[in-house]
């Protein structure tokens, strides 16, 4: 499908009559951490299947809905839930939630992910905060005619991830109880968990944590000028780094064993942005 600048104010708009307000800061809530969603203040919810042109999340969990409200004194959008390549959608497709989230007016996104630890380093429980990531495969969220009114053609990919944000995030660090990590994200398509072998790949290419989210939301808020701080919590630690197989429930485990502190952490952060 060729997408128009109007498919996704059409989502946009749908949301700015019902939202009570534009918000200052997106927040795309990854697997497990939805939980930051029931902190927002004076919520209105908006299912994610009432909205005009957007898409369903079938992801483990991922609740499915868009929520507005307050945090720390700023007006925020969460997205508690989000959309994958594995889910059978197209790149392209995955440019959706980031573009009208600029449309309701944000002026900055944060990213959250579940992710496995690659760096030996990093123990289940830890967070990055990520400052590049490496993509090898497969295509772009910008493939296909280019919507001018979001950027260009062409965009450089250098400050992707804003250092200004990152510094922030890496300050609040210092007054929580997590530790905080910063290093690069690999993207992995999913929906299998990698093997040893890629894994060892991965740590020789400079990875420091791999996931199956994330990267195409980056581009996409690269591409229409969004600063962008992305976070990544380490559930697991990567295939063969232990003697144990991965599962899904370890990573929703794991999120929720760190969920007070984690919330804490984002809090501080939008408070500072």
């Amino acid at each position: 499908m060729k997408y128009t600048y109007d498919h996704f104010k059409k989502s946009a708009d749908y949301l700015l009559e019902r939202c009570g307000g534009p918000p200052e800061i997106g927040i795309i809530l990854g697997s497990g951490l939805g939980h930051f969603g029931e902190r927002v203040e004076d919520p209105v919810v908006i299912p994610y299947g009432d909205i005009p042109n957007f898409l369903t999340s079938t992801a483990i969990g991922h609740a499915g809905k868009m929520i507005f409200g307050s945090v720390a004194g700023r007006r925020v959008v969460c997205m508690s839930g989000r959309f994958h390549y594995y889910e059978g959608y197209d790149f392209e497709e995955l440019s959706i939630p980031v573009r009208v989230l600029k449309l309701l007016g944000i002026r900055a996104l944060i990213l959250t992910n579940a992710a496995g630890a690659v760096n030996t380093a990093y123990r289940a429980g830890d967070v990055m905060v990520i400052s590049d990531h490496i993509k090898l495969m497969g295509g772009s969220p910008m493939r296909g005619p280019n919507v001018e009114e979001f950027g260009p053609r062409f965009f450089d990919m250098t400050r992707a991830y804003t250092p200004e944000l990152r510094r922030i995030a890496l300050e609040c660090a210092e007054e929580s109880t997590l530790t905080v990590h910063e290093g690069v994200y690999y993207f992995s398509p999913g929906p299998q968990y990698e093997t040893p072998a890629e894994i060892r790949a991965i740590r020789a290419l400079g990875g420091d944590a791999v996931g199956m989210s994330t990267v195409t939301e980056a581009l996409t808020a690269s591409h229409c000028g969004l600063p962008l701080l992305a976070l990544s919590v380490m559930t697991n630690m990567a295939a063969g780094v232990l003697e144990k197989p991965l599962t899904a429930q370890e990573v929703i485990d794991t999120a929720a064993a760190i969920e007070e502190p984690f919330t804490k952490y984002v809090t501080h952060i939008i408070s500072r942005i």
